[in-house]
């Protein structure tokens, strides 16, 4: 790892670290949302207009009827730029797999939907987010979900643990996406599928344009365009890829809907 890559890395872990505190530990003004946006960029777009977009990221993507019964803080803690759980289409008994799963809202919703007889495990790398989210998971009494310490990049599950991957505005803060790509791979049974939201680049935006339209720590500049995501997928394995744009988080610059699945014969 260059020194480059373990300085961003260290930039994205205390960022969320920060949003995580920033709920564990209430202080008047501030927020994990309000975390998320203080730079130079975010999931949703720049500076404080951000704020103003409901239906950019955050809890808000969420139905009433979804977020009906859940701890109030894994609401607060939430900062995606989508709702997986709308694409990802889970069946009863499913094990279902969220990278970067932050104070656990997608976890508790995955949980939800398969059912007692199904799982559901997240995986973050930033302790404060894992403290979180299992406060959330005991409060929600939620008896088949599972938090677990890691990065995206070597995830802490054995080869075809689970049926769906999802992710939610994560994969873009990697600094090794093929190797996210690869592990997707590789911890899906053949047939598995992964439904996830991320941060993605329209295909004439350079490097130097999506770092000049947001930080990297903010979802922005390390995304990868909407080329490169499908020749990744296709690389690591996957078939049947798909990249839907859904709402501009800065010009050039959405979030999207990936969809995309492993091979029966793999």
């Amino acid at each position: 790892m260059t020194d480059e890559t373990r300085s961003l890395r260290e930039q994205v872990r205390s960022r969320y670290a920060e949003a995580a505190r920033a709920v564990l530990e209430p202080r008047p003004g501030v927020t994990a949302q309000s975390v998320e946006i203080s730079g130079t960029g975010s999931c949703c777009g720049t500076g404080p207009a951000a704020l103003d977009s409901a239906s950019c990221f955050g809890g808000q993507l969420y139905g009433e009827s979804e977020t009906g019964g859940l701890p109030e803080e894994a609401v607060l803690a939430s900062l995606g730029c989508g709702n997986p759980l709308a694409v990802a289409d889970l069946h009863e008994g499913e094990r279902v797999l969220d990278l970067g799963s932050g104070g656990g809202i997608d976890v508790l919703l995955s949980a939800r939907r398969v059912g007692p007889s199904g799982f559901a495990y997240g995986v973050d790398m930033t302790d404060e987010m894992l403290t979180l989210a299992r406060a959330n998971a005991a409060k929600a009494g939620a008896a088949n979900v599972e938090f677990r310490r890691g990065e995206i990049e070597a995830l802490p599950l054995t080869d075809q643990a689970v049926d769906v991957v999802i992710s939610n505005c994560v994969i873009n803060l990697s600094t090794d996406k093929p190797a996210v790509l690869a592990e997707m791979f590789r911890v899906l049974v053949p047939g598995g599928r992964i439904g996830i939201t991320d941060v993605v680049a329209e295909d004439h935006m350079s490097p130097a344009g999506r770092a000049a339209a947001g930080e990297y720590v903010g979802c922005i500049a390390g995304a990868l365009s909407r080329a490169e995501y499908l020749a990744g997928l296709a690389a690591a394995g996957f078939t049947d890829a798909s990249v839907t744009f859904t709402n501009e988080a800065a010009p050039g610059m959405h979030s999207a809907i990936i969809r995309a699945i492993k091979p029966a014969t793999a």
